[in-house]
């Protein structure tokens, strides 16, 4: 799995020295030529339709879910959407539950899930669980992120969706059930964040951050007024590197080049930056990442600054983990003049001590995956996205899921057995199962033809019997019998007397 962080800023930098900068994003496409990308938002939990405030931003009511149940929600974040309601997973109904949404037109996709907290007493306020994408794991929830009012509140990826659905899956991990406000799935440019060599259908990056150097306030492109081509991505605002090291430039003046295909960055963006100072002329900044991951910058510069006015004015070299990975950077000179928006890409390699396995995607690779890979304790990340692979995913690999480790098995569609695959079991051919349906309905006109014919029979037989019953010389017989006795009880009613007239009765 390539692993991306995305660290969006504008910013000016004399002699920039900036360490581990990173934007974490995943899998990419769109569709080009509509008039309007593809957007669908879902209020988990809700039973209707909503708009959230201040945008009057249509969420649409809960469907695609697997299980789960409705409640009302806490906000765990002012980044969160202003929604009142969630949907949460009891450990109960199973360690994972997914939403599964059809007819998603083929495209590239930013995918953002918004975490909640239940509004009930009795509930843990902080479950932890992991978070998996088309069957690949993308995010597990650290302890202590509601406590933040940063980009802990969501997870997003950028993934490419092809077979019309997004299977979006949730893993308890025994601390809490799993709760999701909000879901966005929004189409964004085909070739949006274009990192070079393994970009393409199957890679999946997770966004990890994007700030805005300079800026006061954290905002989403909507507060930006931002082409919904680029995400209506969120950036949070960072107003200072510390240490007194910088100080904040910002210019009302328009910027060229800004809020262009393929990734549509707002031009507000580059209208605030840091600067480095007299005192300090190199800026630093530091952020933690996880190890054993590759991690894709973008770097947004431009030359706003008045005292500056052509090419050659500043120059410097940007360093990442002290390694010089650009030099001699004019933005002047890269961009044409001043006032002009430049973006800058790299990705480099966080090392760790675990064994990794990557490069094994789209190789022709055929076959069942060995139970013995399963085997590998030090195994984190594996990608054989877009190979011919089949059967099901040894068990011990579908465990690992749950504790950290990074797999990517799309793109083979005869892999079963963990969440975003299908469920293993025989599966049949359309043709097969035609035939089966054809043959059903055979056998339900035969059956019901031989039970029309037998109640028929039964109904013939029965009145045949009547017919011959009234025929029957006995029936005539006591037929005259019956009239006989009548006509003897009619004729001894004349003769009969009272017991006055016959005198009293003879006791014994």
């Amino acid at each position: 799995m390539e692993v991306g962080f995305e660290f969006g800023f504008s910013v000016l930098v004399d002699c920039a020295l900036i360490h581990a900068i990173l934007l974490f994003t995943c899998g990419l496409i769109t569709i080009e030529g509509m008039k309007a990308p593809y957007a669908l938002r879902i209020s988990c939990g809700a039973r209707n339709d909503v708009h959230s405030s201040p945008s009057n931003t249509l969420w649409y009511k809960d469907f695609a879910y697997t299980g789960g149940v409705p409640a009302n929600a806490t906000r765990p974040s002012f980044i969160s959407p202003s929604l009142n309601t969630l949907r949460y997973f009891p450990l109960s109904e199973g360690p994972e539950n997914c939403y599964n949404i059809n007819r998603v037109p083929h495209g590239h996709y930013l995918v953002r899930i918004y975490f909640g907290l239940v509004a009930e007493p009795s509930f843990d306020n902080e479950p932890l669980f992991e978070v998996s994408v088309e069957g690949t794991l993308i995010y597990s929830l650290p302890s202590g992120w509601s406590n933040h009012d940063d980009e802990r509140a969501f997870v997003e990826a950028l993934i490419f969706l092809k077979d019309g659905t997004a299977s979006l899956c949730f893993h308890s991990t025994g601390h809490g059930d799993p709760a999701i406000l909000a879901i966005e799935i929004l189409q964004i440019d085909n070739k949006a964040y274009y990192f070079g060599k393994g970009y393409g259908q199957g890679t999946i990056l997770r966004t990890d951050r994007r700030l805005s150097c300079g800026s006061q306030n954290p905002k989403f492109g909507a507060d930006y007024s931002a082409d919904r081509w680029g995400g209506d991505r969120f950036w949070n605002s960072l107003p200072t590197f510390g240490q007194s090291s910088d100080r904040v430039m910002s210019t009302k003046n328009s910027i060229k080049h800004a809020s262009q295909s393929p990734n549509f960055y707002p031009e507000a963006l580059y209208q605030t930056a840091l600067m480095s100072t007299d005192s300090q002329p190199d800026l630093e900044y530091t952020m933690e990442v996880e190890p054993t991951r590759n991690y894709s910058l973008w770097l947004h510069f431009a030359e706003i600054d008045p005292s500056v006015t052509g090419a050659g004015e500043r120059v410097f070299d940007i360093l990442i983990n002290g390694d010089i990975t650009f030099r001699d950077v004019d933005i002047a000179n890269m961009t044409g003049g001043i006032n002009s928006a430049l973006v800058l890409n790299t990705t480099v390699a966080v090392s760790g001590r675990s064994l990794t396995i990557t490069n094994l995607s789209g190789n022709s690779i055929s076959g069942v995956i060995p139970s013995s890979l399963g085997t590998i304790t030090r195994l984190e990340i594996l990608d054989v996205n877009g190979n011919s692979l089949s059967g099901r995913v040894p068990a011990a690999l579908g465990g690992r899921l749950l504790h950290g480790a990074s797999f990517n098995f799309t793109d083979n569609s005869g892999l079963c057995g963990i969440p975003g695959l299908p469920q293993c079991g025989p599966h049949l051919s359309t043709g097969a199962k035609i035939g089966i349906g054809l043959g059903a309905c055979v056998a339900f006109l035969l059956i019901a033809t031989c039970l029309a014919c037998w109640w028929k029979r039964r109904q013939n037989i029965l009145r045949a019997q009547r017919i011959a019953a009234r025929d029957a010389p006995y029936a005539k017989a006591r037929t005259h019998f019956n009239r006989d006795v009548q006509m003897a009880r009619h004729h001894g009613h004349e003769h009969a007397r009272t017991a006055a007239e016959n005198g009293p009765s003879l006791l014994a």
